[in-house]
């Protein structure tokens, strides 16, 4: 039961992730010269310097596992529980599974094959660099030898 309500939530805040993905792309690339986008998951920790876009593919997973902590095994009981969670989560938890939705959509759109992957401007990518300046680094040089 408890999965139809994450079904249904994820479904209902689709508009919410849209914008805040559109906001969030707009800020960034007016922030640096370079769009920095960095995939990972919690079994890949990276160190990412301010200004990178750190997508955790596993966020949504573990924001569901916080709001099922301790459900009855009754699933009419367990349901109304976590809809008052998400009540409770108000408008701070709405933006925070809108936002681990839309990240895992962006990082499949953009067709992340491996983690931990540092991708440049959507178009340069370094996977399985968990040193985020280095791998941007390491593009950039590439990028001066290749205009």
């Amino acid at each position: 039961m408890t999965v139809s309500i994450f079904t249904r939530l994820a479904r209902q805040t689709t508009r919410i992730a849209a914008a805040l993905g559109l906001a969030a792309t707009a800020l960034s690339q007016a922030a640096t010269a370079a769009d920095v986008l960095v995939v990972t998951d919690s079994r890949h920790p990276v160190h990412a310097p301010a200004g990178a876009r750190v997508i955790e593919l596993d966020q949504a997973r573990r924001i569901e596992a916080e709001l099922s902590v301790g459900l009855p095994a009754d699933s009419a009981r367990a349901a109304a529980i976590v809809q008052q969670r998400l009540r409770d989560g108000g408008e701070d938890l709405q933006r925070r599974i809108a936002r681990a939705y839309q990240d895992v959509a962006d990082a499949w759109d953009i067709g992340i094959a491996k983690l931990p992957a540092v991708v440049v401007d959507r178009r340069y990518v370094i996977y399985g660099d968990a040193d985020v300046a280095r791998a941007v680094a390491r593009i950039e040089t590439h990028r001066r030898a290749k205009p």
